[in-house]
């Protein structure tokens, strides 16, 4: 026991926790991929998995890949995917994910930064774009497609494993298991060097959390990617030691017909799909109006008064007609059967929260970074919080500094304990010491505070405050989650750092904004709608409706309309959904300018 927190118990490596599942539910589902037709989900067993992952550590094994190689993969979820990772930690080698949809410079710097000496890739498509690879990083030795039966696959290592078993090389503790890198929004991503005991400890305490007792008749759709630490961790390694199993999304625009198919109970999330489900819902009785607005509505007040204590007759009977009118059509859309979902890596708006609660799916919301392996505080059943992140899990700690603050501040910066914190920064030590305490703790950037019962509140990132010419210091990121909540409003960033007021940067959500337009009769060209005075007046009262509980000076005054999302694509959001700041500035700072005047 270290500072009066309980130790987090073994398996202290992911081997282990693997092969232990494998044994204990060989007959059971793991894995679904949608078949060709698109009509339902073949499966795979544990069983079958434990077998490819031998197969796999074999042909590994044949190829020279032992003790601190690196195995790098680019490719989306997939069978595959799991396969290449507990086989690469059998061999005590570093598995490194890389997303898809990622720019072939960030592959390269990652490939060429973390050593790599296998890449896997999932397409002709990807190989096209690495192919040379091999010639101009040092370090690289093959590349092997996920698909087909050449010589260069997945198929023809495993193949070649089998002819050639090995066992499994068990890691120690403090064996790096791999590098996570940070999508990061400014500059190269940075590599975080995790070990066996970062990851294992986390996720035998997220087990210990059990936010919606969470074990083997469990099922997630998988569309968080496992590149990104949260997805891999929450639901893959999670997934995997309880015994439970996951679908796999088929794409992003399938996601809706997915969910039908899969049923899942749980989902591994992010706010911004429960804050566009909220949004197309709230439009939606709009348009509908009558009966059933009304039925909402009165749903949606009784949830309230219940969460307030009132139990009389009256509230029972308003609530029981709404969910079994309503609630339980905003259920079925998930599948039917979804009982929770764990949210994380961006703040969760409290009313979206409570709506999803009386819906009767709480969404248990946790908060961590790459940096804590990843999560460090979560929501329980029974002891949830709206509006917090929770405790911390098992093993962790947790204190505030109010050294940037002041010591009069009721936040400060969160500084974070526990065997989740990270080795470093791969190749960047002076990084690493800028965020590594000497007494073990992780300066996280996130500014937050503790109430009597430690749950922790997230008021924003230490960086990303700035101070309006009047000095009062503004969080954007929470001014940014509120004015989302307009169904008019796909994306927004809040801007006026030594300005004398805010304004806002404007991604208006046309599906939405069009049928208004048409009956404004205005134009349906959205470069034409954004030049309207009265889209401009629509949207700035949007953004007042939705800054109620902000302080006058924070709500923006001024607002600039883009027709071009946010997006990974054009790298104004990290893969993970977060905001580029600096790089929305590159883009649109010119035009914001005016603004302030």
């Amino acid at each position: 026991m270290e500072n009066g927190v309980a130790e987090v118990p073994g398996p202290y490596n992911l081997v282990e926790i693997f092969e232990n599942s494998i044994k204990k539910h060989a007959g059971r589902r793991l894995f679904g991929t949608k078949n060709r037709a698109g009509t339902a989900y073949d499966w795979v067993t544990y069983g079958d998995v434990g077998r490819r992952v031998d197969n796999l550590r074999g042909g590994l094994a044949s190829i020279g890949v032992s003790e601190d190689d690196g195995v790098a993969i680019i490719a989306n979820n997939c069978v595959d995917w799991a396969i290449a990772c507990y086989a690469t930690y059998g061999r005590r080698a570093r598995f490194i994910p890389m997303y898809e949809a990622e720019l072939a410079r960030i592959w390269k710097y990652i490939i060429n930064d973390s050593g790599t000496k296998i890449l896997l890739v999932s397409s002709d498509e990807v190989y096209e774009k690495v192919k040379d690879f091999p010639d101009e990083i040092e370090s690289l030795e093959h590349i092997y497609l996920l698909q087909g039966n050449g010589d260069n696959t997945l198929a023809a290592l495993e193949r070649k494993g089998a002819q050639t078993p090995v066992a499994s090389d068990i890691p120690a503790g403090e064996d790096i298991a791999g590098l996570i890198y940070t999508s990061g929004t400014t500059g190269n991503p940075k590599g975080v060097l995790l070990s066996h005991r970062n990851l294992s400890s986390n996720v035998i305490a997220l087990d210990h959390q059990n936010p919606g007792d969470l074990g083997m008749e469990d099922r997630t759709l998988s569309f968080l990617p496992w590149a990104h630490s949260f997805g891999q961790v929450a639901e893959l390694h999670l997934l995997v030691h309880v015994g439970a199993s996951t679908g796999f999304a088929e794409r992003p625009d399938t996601i809706i017909n997915d969910l039908l198919l899969v049923q899942p109970t749980m989902l591994v999330s992010v706010p911004r799909i429960f804050s566009k489900v909220y949004s197309a819902l709230q439009q939606k009785m709009e348009e509908t109006g009558g009966l059933a607005k009304f039925l909402f509505d009165m749903g949606v007040k009784a949830g309230q008064r219940r969460r307030k204590g009132d139990n009389t007759l009256l509230t029972r009977l308003q609530f029981a007609i709404a969910d079994r009118v309503v609630f339980a059509k905003v259920r079925q859309k998930f599948g039917g059967k979804l009982k929770l979902s764990i949210s994380s890596s961006a703040a969760l708006s409290v009313k979206i929260a409570e709506f999803f609660e009386d819906v009767g799916i709480p969404v248990f919301e946790a908060w961590g970074m790459t940096e804590l392996s990843p999560a460090h505080t979560i929501n329980m059943e029974g002891m949830t919080k709206p509006g917090s992140v929770g405790r911390p899990i098992l093993g962790s700690w947790l204190e505030i500094d109010k050294t940037e603050t002041g010591a009069d501040s009721r936040d400060g910066e969160v500084i974070a304990f526990g065997p989740n914190v990270m080795v470093g920064y791969h190749n960047l030590p002076d990084k690493t010491a800028e965020v590594m305490r000497s007494d073990g703790g992780l300066r996280t950037g996130d500014r937050g505070w503790v109430d009597e019962d430690g749950h922790l509140y997230i008021t924003g990132r230490i960086k990303e405050q700035y101070k309006l010419e009047n000095g009062k210091y503004v969080f954007p990121v929470g001014l940014e989650e509120s004015i989302k909540l307009s169904p008019y409003i796909e994306n927004v960033m809040v801007e006026g750092a030594n300005r004398r007021f805010n304004v806002a940067l404007v991604v208006p959500d046309f599906a939405v904004l069009g049928p208004w337009a048409q009956q404004q009769s205005l134009p349906s060209d959205p470069e034409l709608l954004m030049k309207e005075p009265r889209v401009k007046t629509l949207l700035l009262d949007e953004i007042r409706a939705r800054c109620t509980d902000f302080a006058g000076y924070e709500v923006p005054r001024g607002v600039l309309l883009i027709a071009e999302p946010f997006s990974t694509d054009n790298g104004t959001l990290t893969p993970t959904f977060k905001l580029k700041r600096r790089m929305v500035m590159e883009r649109y700072g010119t035009q914001l300018e005016p603004l302030f005047e």
